[in-house]
């Protein structure tokens, strides 16, 4: 019998995963430990591999498709074998951009199958009887012909069904006859799906710009993991009320350290200073290393540091775990390993995940100031700008100085403002002191 490929739980959060590409295909052998396919995750892009050997006979679920974790998306058996009918048809959905121009069938649409819904004691509400859309065959194909989308037309039919009459009344209220489309321009239209009637059209003319310009304009899905930054992001700014405080700090005394430091064979980041004065803060001020739900407070023990990463699809931030107990070294060691890890897709779920607290860094893009969106499960973030030399007072005289402004948001349910203050000043106060940074070197 056909032994099934199963969808991995990479995550404790994660509830579906996307295919991104088959590296075997149908009716290629298979060792124990090859790579079946790659997966894209809410947070990277994943290889899964082979626990059986035997050949691909069945790929069920094909790339581009989301389906929740242990569902089967494929089979392993010898060749000819037959697969199971039912366990091939895993809960899948397509992944596709939101096109402007989908082209309606001439039947009845029917309605996806629902997943069942674990049991309420409430009476059942009946479902909305679905929207139909029905179109004749001429005038489905006058529609293509203009390449128009015929969705907007109301239909004079039995039925409310879309005649070829209507499809002709529509075009003249439009007054697409008076338009002057190009050859070139129509059948790039009806390639990339774009509704002739939408274009923008100057005089009355309608060239390949033209649609070249509403095709870049077309509705794109976004990806897993973009979508997953967003829903999370928008709930921590609904849930936990954020709080601003900003500082600047004189980073002289840290770049003078990192220079004696690299001098002798170490090799730090600013960032990595960063996170060793910040994890000293969180042990003196435990609450921005806690958690609330707005009723209760879990404190953490150790300091799960997360250090954001930015990637072409999005942030990801691994986690340095128990930093706490790690010299600066340990914690630039660290940070590298995980940062390239990062950039090469190759992070996995336990190493982007059980953070207490986030730096977000982006001294390297010339930032002034800004500030970082909580991540949830945290009671704050620190956002981190560039280093400038301004003119700044010592001993009153202006002198100019490597100047860094630090933003701390924090949670106001649990941080109060002044608490607040005395953290992100602490964290100051530690890049600024000298005997700190002497007593590593």
């Amino acid at each position: 019998m056909a032994t099934p490929i199963i969808m991995p739980k990479f995550g404790q959060m994660t509830e579906e995963s996307t295919i991104q590409e088959w590296l075997k295909q149908e009716g290629d052998p298979v060792a124990k430990g090859d790579v079946l396919f790659t997966v894209e995750t809410d947070k990277s892009v994943m290889e899964v591999e082979s626990f059986e050997e035997g050949t691909l006979v069945k790929i069920a679920v094909k790339p581009g498709i989301s389906v929740p974790v242990q569902s089967v998306v494929g089979f392993l058996g010898t060749p000819g074998e037959p697969v199971p009918e039912a366990a091939a048809q895993a809960p899948v959905q397509k992944i596709t951009p939101a096109g402007p121009l989908p082209v309606p069938p001439a039947g009845p649409v029917q309605n996806p199958v629902a997943a069942t819904a674990p049991a309420v004691l409430s009476a059942p509400i009946a479902p909305a009887a679905p929207v139909v859309f029905r179109i004749s065959p001429r005038a489905k194909a006058l529609a293509r012909e203009r390449v128009i989308d015929p969705a907007p037309i109301k239909g004079t039919g039995p039925g409310g069904r879309v005649l070829e009459k209507d499809v002709r009344a529509y075009l003249a209220k439009a007054g697409y006859d008076r338009l002057r489309i190009s050859p070139a321009a129509k059948a790039l239209a009806a390639k990339e799906e774009i509704d002739l009637l939408s274009v923008e059209a100057p005089e009355g003319r309608i060239g390949v710009a033209d649609v070249e310009r509403a095709v870049a304009e077309k509705p794109v899905a976004m990806s897993k993991m973009r979508q997953v930054i967003a829903q999370r992001l928008a709930a921590s700014m609904a849930t936990a009320p954020h709080w601003y405080c900003s500082v600047s700090v004189d980073m002289g005394e840290v770049i003078a350290a990192r220079a004696a430091l690299k001098a002798a064979g170490t090799a730090v980041s600013i960032n990595d200073f960063i996170s060793y004065a910040s994890v000293a803060a969180l042990k003196e001020f435990p609450a921005f290393n806690s958690t609330t739900d707005g009723k209760s407070v879990r404190w953490s023990s150790r300091v799960h540091l997360g250090v954001a990463v930015a990637l072409e699809e999005g942030l990801v931030v691994p986690v340095i775990r128990n930093a706490g107990d790690m010299t600066l070294a340990e914690i630039g060691a660290r940070a590298a390993d995980l940062a390239a890890k990062a950039r090469a897709g190759k992070l996995a779920p336990d190493e982007m995940s059980g953070s207490t607290f986030t730096i977000s860094n982006l001294g390297m893009l010339e930032v002034e100031n800004f500030a970082a969106i909580i991540n949830l499960g945290e009671a704050c973030i620190l956002a981190v700008s560039s280093i400038v030399k301004q003119p700044v007072v010592r001993n009153d005289a202006i002198v100019i100085r490597p100047m860094m402004k630090m933003t701390v948001s924090s949670d106001h349910r649990l941080i109060d403002g002044a608490m607040a203050a005395r953290f992100i000043n602490a964290i100051k106060k530690r890049l600024e002191d000298t005997e700190t940074w002497k007593s590593l070197i």
